[in-house]
């Protein structure tokens, strides 16, 4: 495993009016994806947004 893998643990995902799910962004920290997740939210549109941590792994699970 490389280093960095975990480096940018926290995800901000949106999901449209129809179910799908897209991953915005990664972050170092929970404040900063949060805060990206806020600021996107308030835009007035009707997609809704998240924080996630993932796991070791990459894939949104945790190990």
């Amino acid at each position: 495993m490389g280093e960095g893998t975990v480096s940018l643990p926290w995800i901000v995902i949106r999901q449209d009016d129809n179910g799908n799910r897209y991953r915005v962004g990664r972050y170092a920290t929970r404040a900063e994806a949060q805060k990206i997740a806020d600021s996107l939210d308030g835009s007035g549109h009707k997609q809704l947004y998240w924080v996630e941590r993932i796991g070791q792994n990459g894939d949104g699970t945790q190990n």
